[in-house]
């Protein structure tokens, strides 16, 4: 059974920097496809950036793109989000996911397992 645990969010004001930390347990991801997602008050859950880790291929939504980097460190099994020029639009809980195998699906319903997240809220 695969764990996740985020951890790093908290308040900031917009135009800084956080990054957030998921640590894995149970398995180690190193073929697998790991992914942030976020969820604002109100609103769905929104995929955010997604990595192969066996390729380390990298996609991330429009949103995001150009001020978040996801990245992965295999020997801590942990996967990372640095978050800069932070906007008061950014603000949701944000949320590791994991599917399993190689394929690169990002979508909510693709991903088997999800932590419990953790939040972050950007003041203007």
């Amino acid at each position: 059974q695969v764990q996740l645990v985020e951890s790093g969010g908290r308040l900031v004001q917009a135009g800084d920097s956080l990054r957030l930390s998921c640590v894995a347990s149970g398995r180690a991801m190193n073929n697998d496809v790991m992914a942030w997602f976020r969820q604002a008050p109100g609103k769905e859950r929104e995929f955010v950036a997604v990595i192969q880790v066996i390729s380390d291929t990298k996609q991330y939504s429009d949103s995001v793109k150009g001020r978040f980097t996801i990245s992965r460190d295999n020997a801590r099994n942990a996967l990372y989000l640095q978050m800069n020029r932070l906007k008061p639009d950014d603000t949701a809980v944000y949320y590791c996911a994991a599917r399993l195998g190689l394929t690169l699906k990002f979508t909510p319903g693709d991903m088997r397992y999800w932590g419990k997240g953790t939040l972050v809220t950007v003041s203007s």
